[in-house]
């Protein structure tokens, strides 16, 4: 008998691609299996304010989470830049895709780029991170809050709700929608969320044979710099409260990582960038968590991290 294996996914059109393209993935390693995608909602969706109102955003995973311990779904695929850095004892996350572009896209209907946005111009943006590096470029921007999937915040830019707003480039190029990015913003003027680009599939610690078909999907590029990047995000006990950005890069068996961390106001900014010679997840992890633990050190109680 065909053995079935359900997949879960938020619903948004950039979650249901994600899921699709590991589905495809899936049948391709294991065509005797029958897997099914099943569609679930979460607390992160229905939200209409701001997230660090109301948990942060382990919203966005916690009831596929659940699914999984529960025994409703099999697999949960992810946006890893959504996933917290603890997780829960019995899941892990043996598959990393390969990582699309990382950077973030401003979008805009009347203006080439941040630099030429007006005086004063008001940007649409529900991220912490963002609003506080933009602030830090340029002060006289105001903002409002910009929430939803890809298709609504762009719906609402057309609306003229705001002057420009900012989504993940990666999403955009899942999506088909590179036509309608203004600017790829440089990470030299805007890094990006810690695995920001990166989906991960979920699954229980205990489904052996499951495991190993996943782990023909991990891609080591991908693990490495993530585990970088979230091992610093973790340092800091990272959550949506706090402004925090990194980015790692390897090139052979050398990691290179840039990470900072902003007052939300964009006033104050501490920043490290570093390269070491990192073959290992074991050793991506210590580097990350060294140069976060450094940096809050660094910091020294003049930005606040609320968990």
């Amino acid at each position: 008998m065909q053995q079935t294996r359900h997949i879960g996914t938020r619903g948004s059109p950039l979650a249901l691609y994600q899921a699709n393209w590991a589905k495809d993935l899936l049948e391709a390693r294991d065509p005797e299996t029958d897997w099914q995608i099943k569609v679930l909602k979460t607390t992160g969706d229905q939200i209409k304010g701001e997230l660090k109102d109301f948990g942060g955003k382990g919203l966005f995973t916690r009831e596929l989470e659940d699914a999984l311990l529960d025994g409703r779904i099999d697999l949960a695929v992810h946006s890893m830049k959504d996933v917290p850095t603890v997780g829960h004892e019995r899941l892990i996350i043996p598959a990393l895709l390969p990582r699309e572009d990382p950077r973030d896209a401003f979008i805009s209907l009347n203006h080439a780029s941040i630099d030429e946005l007006p005086q004063g111009a008001l940007v649409g943006s529900a991220s912490l991170r963002r609003r506080a590096q933009l602030a830090a470029l340029r002060p006289d921007i105001r903002f409002c809050l910009l929430r939803g999937n890809v298709q609504t915040r762009l719906r609402k830019l057309e609306e003229g709700l705001c002057d420009a707003t900012f989504l993940a480039v990666a999403g955009l190029n899942r999506l088909g929608q590179s036509a309608r990015i203004t600017q790829a913003v440089p990470t030299e003027l805007m890094l990006p969320a810690p695995a920001q680009g990166v989906v991960g599939i979920e699954t229980r610690r205990d489904e052996t044979d499951l495991l190993e078909t996943l782990k023909t999907l991990n891609n080591s590029n991908s693990e490495i710099a993530i585990t970088a990047e979230r091992a610093f995000l973790r340092a800091l006990d990272g959550s949506c409260k706090t402004p925090i950005a990194a980015l790692a890069d390897r090139a052979g068996t050398m990691l290179g990582f840039r990470g900072e961390v902003l007052a939300k106001d964009g006033r104050l900014r501490f920043s490290c960038a570093e390269g070491r010679d990192v073959t290992t997840v074991g050793e991506a992890y210590d580097f990350g968590y060294s140069l976060g633990d450094e940096l809050r050190t660094e910091i020294d109680g003049r930005i606040t991290f609320d968990d």
